[in-house]
Parts: structure tokens; sequence; C-alpha cells
């Protein structure tokens, strides 16, 4: 996983993690059209990856940049979308998403103008702050104000490019969509997630992911 590799070419039952992703989305029947917004160099490969699987013609490959604001800003240039249209942004390395997920962060999305795929915190959340010396607890945050963000994140088209644009002229840098949308005063409501739905950032986290695929497919 530290390799040079890309994590969404690593294989997941023998298939690309994000071939995966594709299919998922591809499942579900409101998903009209799909962008991949990857690096100029990796262009070629996932072009080629969408030709094999099936996917050529629903599937547009867009160029990227060097953080995902820049790549879901360029994706976002390339849609041929109206204002109250639907987009998500999903990230290619949460391959077990489900179609019934989806469809819910469209309705939400639809209903609210954004909407993305939370879970409910767990453990006890501490606030910090950094010090020479190592974190300090400044507070502990009550685990019913708090949501794990997953992806996909769903808004209305005309809304997400406000967001985007507002950030651009200020030069903020968001740590995902809703994050932009909140900064713009655009209210964001939450989808219950899912365990499965994880991200594959860690070694272990693909053995756990082909784990979740078999029981799936029993």
């Amino acid at each position: 996983m530290a390799g040079p590799q890309p994590k969404q070419f690593l294989a997941l039952d023998g298939v690309p993690i994000l071939i995966h992703s594709l299919r998922a989305f591809a499942a579900a029947p409101r998903v009209t059209a799909m962008y991949v917004a990857v690096r100029k160099p990796e262009m070629e490969r996932v072009g080629a990856q969408v030709s094999e699987y099936g996917f050529l013609g629903r599937v547009h490959v867009v160029e990227g940049g060097e953080k995902r604001q820049e790549s879901v800003a360029n994706a976002l240039e390339a849609l041929p979308a109206g204002p109250d249209d639907i987009v998500l942004v999903h990230d290619a390395v949460r391959p077990l998403i489900d179609a019934a997920t989806i469809e819910r962060t469209i309705d939400a999305a639809a209903e609210h103008g954004a909407a993305i795929v939370g879970m409910p915190a767990t453990d006890t959340i501490k606030q910090v702050e950094r010090t020479a010396h190592g974190a300090l607890i400044t507070a502990t945050i009550p685990r019913e104000f708090v949501v794990q963000a997953q992806t996909p994140q769903g808004f209305r088209y005309g809304l997400l490019r406000r967001a985007f644009a507002e950030a651009n002229a200020d030069g903020f840098v968001g740590t995902d969509e809703a994050s932009l949308a909140e900064r713009a005063g655009i209210p964001v409501a939450v989808v219950p997630g899912s365990q499965v739905n994880l991200k594959i950032t860690q070694p272990g986290d693909l053995a756990l992911a082909e784990f979740y695929l078999r029981q799936r497919e029993r």
C-alpha cells in the first residue's frame, strides 16, 4: 500500500478497486453518467480499464489535479448538467458502496440540496490543541453531535458550483465537498452509512474489504 501503485488500481478479488466502485454506481438506476478524474499520467490506464470492463460510453475520464478539490472542480466543468441536476462525488477507493445507499443520497440531495453519507461516531471524541510537547485535550465532544463523513456526497449542481466558486475566490481548500458547501451557507443532510463502505487506505483495509465482498456474494 505504501508503494507507487495508486490504491484505486490495486486488485480486490482480482478486479481493480476503481472498477468495483464504478460497478456500484452503474447498478444505481438513476445514475446516468460517470466521470473519473485522474492525474494525467494515469488517464490512458484508466481509459483502458473502462473499455476492458465494459464501461465505454458510460464512463468519461477527465484530467484531475494534485488535490481532491482541483480534481472534482475539473470533473464539474466537464459535466453537461443543469443547476437542479444531482451530482455525486465518491472516493474511488470506497469500492463497497451499495446502490441502495447511492439512491438514498440522491433522494436526500434532491430534498435538501446537499447530502453526504455518514456514520455515527462510536468512540469518545476529544478536541485537542497541538503543542511542541504533544497533543493536549481541550474538550470532549458529545458523540451525538459527531458523524464520520463517508461518500458519496450529493448536491444540486448549481449549489456545488457556487460553493466551489466561492472557495476558489477566497483561496480556501476544504477536506471534502461538504466543507465547501457548509462554508457557503448550504445546509447538508446526512444519510446513514455503513462500516462496509470503508475507505481503503491501509494494508489491512484491503483484507477487510475482501472479507466484506465474500460475505456479500454469499
